[in-house]
């Protein structure tokens, strides 16, 4: 295997995503949305779009890491994460919660994917 790197969309304080021996690193914050579900479906379809451009999809996820500004969200963001992942390809995953960034953000995910 290949020792490269290769930064997707590389900024001067991170990348869009990171693909090392592969496997495609990553994290998504909503780009749009008010309320959990807004939020995580855009997070989701933003997810979509960076595993494609690492050569991957969601049913290669390996790990992820949710960050839910309130715990009181987990049973409604559960539901759409469960109806998101493919039957069968659910990642090992932690959930936590976390103070944002941006105060609009009710969560962030860190992706961790196997490539094709």
């Amino acid at each position: 295997m290949s020792d490269a790197i290769t930064r997707i969309n590389a900024q001067a304080q991170w990348s869009d995503a990171v693909v090392h021996q592969g496997t495609a690193y990553f994290v998504e914050v909503p780009e749009s949305g008010t309320d959990i579900t807004s939020q995580s479906q855009a997070v989701f379809a933003q997810a979509e779009r960076t595993l494609a451009l690492a050569g991957s999809d969601k049913g290669r996820l390996l790990l992820t890491t949710i960050y839910l500004k309130h715990m009181a969200d987990r049973a409604a963001f559960n539901a759409l994460w469960q109806a998101w992942l493919p039957e069968g390809c659910a990642p090992a995953r932690v959930c936590v919660s976390a103070e944002m960034a941006n105060p609009d953000y009710l969560l962030e995910i860190a992706f961790t994917a196997a490539v094709a």
